[in-house]
């Protein structure tokens, strides 16, 4: 079951993204993460989903390795947009009334904004990071970025 699983796995490439030097990927990461958690309007958002659609096309890598990189949080998104959908409150009236499920326009847009966000965020570091980047690039990257906090003796070498 968990052989087609790909989340987390290096996958060897030569884009322009696999050749960007991995500090810049990880100060390029923080940024994103940033412009997507921020992101609350329509507009931010799709800003936020077409940045994730450049870095999927500049990463070479595969719509179905992508795909792949989901697979295991399928469960979760389904769970998060269905709790917006169906707990989010509006000042409209209800789209769908029924017994105990009550849906507003306002909790569409919420599960609507939530899974985008979400799967912007999962894709998005999935192809900075981990699909186009080796795991000894990685750690030298993080040590590199985190080594001015050995002035205050915190052990960078372990921690990365």
């Amino acid at each position: 079951m968990l052989k087609d699983v790909t989340f987390g796995q290096y996958y060897p490439g030569n884009s322009l993204l696999h050749r960007t030097d991995p500090r810049i990927k990880l100060l390029i990461l923080v940024e994103y993460l940033i412009l997507v958690l921020v992101a609350s309007t329509e507009l931010a958002a799709a800003v936020s989903l077409m940045f994730t659609v450049f870095l999927i096309a500049v990463s070479g890598v595969k719509l179905r390795i992508l795909l792949k990189s989901v697979k295991p949080l399928v469960f979760v998104l389904i769970f998060t947009a269905l709790i917006n959908l169906f707990f989010t409150t509006g000042e409209s009236e209800p789209l769908v009334d029924w017994k105990f499920i009550t849906i507003y326009k306002e909790g569409i847009r919420s599960a609507v904004m939530m899974l985008l966000r979400l799967l912007s965020l999962v894709l998005g570091s999935s192809v900075l990071i981990s699909l186009t980047t080796s795991p000894l690039e990685l750690t030298d990257a993080i040590e590199s970025v985190l080594s001015p906090l050995k002035l205050i003796r915190v052990p960078v070498h372990e921690f990365a």
